[in-house]
């Protein structure tokens, strides 16, 4: 506490989430009805901008913790018309959010965890839940805002208390093709690999 004349150690804004903060949230796409099937884009979840660039809409809720119900709106490239950099952001950060919520360690390159990694289509992501680090970022009228640009993954020493429940279990226990194997315990409330297998086949960009 800085003393009563003296305000210079002050917060600028208390409703920011501190940066670096590790927190378990559920993403809502807000979908904004642009599709092309040419992309795998179906279910009208994409966004299409006056630019041109093709996002989806992220709204993060914090599920628990001291940031409960607090929400985190971030955009995920999926296309931009100014280069691949957006789009390779999105994916990556998507390829984050597949490995907190189902278990996987990003350098688990085996046939469980690459099918684990795999998604029919963005209904797939439409309700996930894993461990994201918050980070701050600026708004269109540059003031702070938190987002979310990386998701944590079972290597990070913290995940497990983080995520406060045991994921999804890969390898070890069955040979290429097999299925994910959920742990003994309670397993999260994210959707399995291929949910919904009556849906098109996974777009090119989450290959």
């Amino acid at each position: 506490m800085g003393s009563w004349n003296d305000f210079n150690d002050a917060q600028s804004n208390t409703n920011l989430i501190p940066k670096g903060t590790l927190a378990k949230v559920r993403l809502t796409i807000r979908p904004g009805g642009f599709d092309d099937a040419s992309q795998g884009w179906t279910g009208g979840y994409a966004t299409r901008g006056s630019t041109g660039a093709v996002y989806l809409n992220g709204e993060f809720t914090v599920t628990e913790g001291q940031y409960a119900r607090r929400k985190i709106f971030t955009l995920i490239g999926l296309y931009s018309p100014k280069g691949p950099d957006w789009a390779n952001m999105g994916r990556s950060l998507v390829r984050g959010m597949l490995n907190s919520a189902r278990g996987i360690s990003d350098k688990d390159m085996s046939p469980e965890a690459q099918v684990a990694r795999r998604i029919n289509g963005f209904a797939d992501l439409d309700g996930i839940e894993f461990i994201a680090r918050i980070d701050i970022g600026t708004d269109a009228s540059g003031d702070d805002k938190n987002e979310i640009r990386s998701a944590v993954t079972p290597d990070h020493r913290d995940y497990a208390q983080v995520m406060g429940t045991a994921a999804l279990q890969f390898g070890g226990n069955g040979g290429p093709g097999a299925t994910p194997q959920q742990s003994a315990s309670a397993a999260p409330s994210t959707n399995p690999p291929a949910a919904n297998p009556g849906a098109p086949g996974r777009p090119s960009w989450a290959h």
